[in-house]
C-alpha cells in the first residue's frame, strides 16, 4: 500500500497494463456494501486496475496481498467533519498523479459522492469515465440547485452510469433526463468474506451451534434477520407476527443480527407479546461470522417499509443475496432496489409489508411447507450465483478490437 506521501517511491508494478483507476472513499478491508461492491469488481480484473481509496483500519496488510496495485489517501481522525472535504481534494490530486505514471485510460468513480473531483479530472484529463451509483450517494446532488447541475454535467459528460440496481436506474431516469447509457450491475455474493467453506456438511454443523448456543430446539421453524436495529427496518412486524405462528401450531423462533436505536423498544415488544424467549438479539455480527447464523436459519425476512424522508433510498438488499446464496427462502417487502435481489415465488415471496394478512400469509405459508422453503432455497443458490461482469462496459472497446 501507499500513500499519498510515498509517491515519490520506487513501486512494484502488479499489472501488466493497467488502464482503469478505480476510485472509492469505501474499500476493503473496512466493511461497507459499496467498498465490498467496488471490491468484487477489482476482482474481475486484476490486471487492468488502479485502486484509489481511503485509509481505513487494517489497509496496509490488506493491501500488500492484492493482486492490483492500490493507494491510499489519510483520513484524519479528529477532524472528522473535514473528511468530505479531504476525500475530494485528495482524490484529484492522487488522480492526477497517478495519471503520469500510469497513463490510464479510464476512471470508474465508485459513489456518486465527492463527484466534482470527477468533474474537474474530466477537464483535466485526456480519460473518459464511468460513474457508480447506488442509492443515497445519488442524493448528493440534489442538495441545492447548484449542486444538482453540477451532477447533472457530470452524468452527461459520462461514458455511462452503472447502478446497482433496476430501481436505481428507475430513480435516476425520474430525476434526470439523460441521454448517458445507463447499465445495471446488481452487486454479488463472494463467498470468502463469510470465512466459511459451504458444504452441506459444514452448514449443518453451524446450524447446530447456533441454534444450541440460543438454545432453540433442532425441530423448530427459524426466522432471521440482518440489519441495523431502526424503524424503518420493520422488525417490529415480524415479531408481531409470531404469536399468530404459535396460535397456529408453528414451533417458531427468531434470531434478529444487529444493534441499533430500536433495541430496547423491540425487546420491550417482545416481553408484552410474551414471546421473549423466542426472540434472540444476538447483537452485532462481524461478516465472517454471518455465515453460522444464515446457515441457522430456516426463512430469511426483512420487511423494510418505504422511506419517504429526502435522506434514504433503499438502492439494494444485499442481505437478501446473501440469505438466498445460502439456500434460504426470503420474505420480503415489495419495493425499491429488493425486487432486484428478490424474485417473487422464484427465491422468495414479496409482500406489501403494510398488509398484516398479506405478512401473516407468508410466514404461515412457509413455515407449514418445508419442501415450498427447500425449492425457493435452491432457486435462491442459481439466483446468487449470476453475475454481471463489469468488464460488459467496455463491450464496443473489444468489438473495435475484434
Amino acid at each position: 500500500m501507499e500513500h499519498i506521501s510515498q509517491l515519490a517511491a520506487k513501486v512494484r508494478d502488479k499489472t501488466a497494463f493497467p488502464d482503469i483507476l478505480v476510485i472509492s472513499r469505501s474499500f476493503l478491508p473496512k466493511q461497507a456494501v459499496i467498498g465490498e461492491y467496488i471490491y468484487n469488481r477489482c476482482l474481475q480484473d486484476p490486471e487492468r486496475v488502479i485502486v484509489l481509496a481511503a485509509s481505513c483500519s487494517g489497509d496496509k496488510v490488506f493491501d500488500q496481498v492484492q493482486k492490483f496495485p492500490v493507494y491510499r489517501w489519510p483520513i484524519l481522525r479528529n477532524w472528522g467533519f473535514l473528511n468530505p472535504q479531504l476525500h475530494l481534494i485528495w482524490s484529484f490530486v492522487l488522480a492526477i498523479k497517478l495519471y503520469f505514471r500510469y497513463h490510464y485510460r479510464y476512471i470508474e468513480w465508485g459513489h456518486g459522492y465527492e463527484f466534482p473531483a470527477l468533474l474537474l479530472l474530466s477537464y483535466f484529463l485526456p480519460i473518459r469515465f464511468f460513474i457508480y451509483l447506488h442509492g443515497n450517494d445519488m442524493l448528493c446532488g440534489l442538495r441545492n440547485p447548484m449542486w444538482r447541475s453540477l451532477f447533472k454535467l457530470t452524468l452527461k459528460r459520462a461514458e455511462g452510469i452503472v447502478c446497482n440496481s433496476s430501481f436505481t436506474q428507475d430513480y435516476l431516469r425520474a430525476t434526470f433526463r439523460l441521454d448517458t447509457p445507463t447499465h445495471v450491475i446488481n452487486p454479488i455474493v463472494r463467498p470468502e468474506k463469510f470465512n466459511v467453506v459451504a458444504n452441506q456438511q459444514n452448514l449443518d454443523d453451524l446450524r447446530l451451534r447456533v441454534r444450541q448456543e440460543h438454545n432453540i430446539p433442532d425441530t423448530a421453524v427459524v426466522i432471521l434477520s440482518v440489519g441495523r436495529l431502526v424503524k424503518h427496518k420493520s422488525f417490529s412486524r415480524v415479531i408481531d407476527n409470531l404469536p399468530l405462528l404459535m396460535n397456529v401450531g408453528v414451533d417458531i423462533h427468531y434470531i434478529i443480527c444487529g444493534q441499533g436505536p430500536c433495541e430496547a423498544e423491540l425487546k420491550s415488544q417482545s416481553q408484552r407479546l410474551r414471546v421473549e424467549k423466542r426472540v434472540h438479539f444476538a447483537g452485532c455480527i462481524p461478516e465472517r461470522e454471518l455465515a453460522r447464523y444464515y446457515a441457522s436459519c430456516d426463512i430469511f425476512a426483512m420487511l423494510t417499509l418505504s422511506n419517504t424522508k429526502t435522506d434514504n433510498i433503499e438502492g439494494f438488499g444485499m442481505v437478501y443475496l446473501e440469505a438466498s446464496y445460502f439456500g434460504k427462502p426470503v420474505i420480503a417487502s415489495r419495493l425499491g432496489g429488493v425486487i432486484d435481489a428478490v424474485h417473487h415465488e422464484e427465491n422468495g415471496i414479496l409482500v406489501n409489508p403494510n398488509s398484516g394478512y398479506e405478512v401473516f400469509q407468508a410466514f404461515n405459508r412457509l413455515c407449514k411447507d418445508q419442501q415450498l422453503r427447500e425449492q425457493l432455497g435452491r432457486r435462491g443458490k442459481e439466483l446468487a450465483n449470476r453475475k454481471t461482469l463489469h468488464r460488459s462496459l467496455y463491450k464496443s472497446e473489444y468489438l473495435v478490437k475484434g
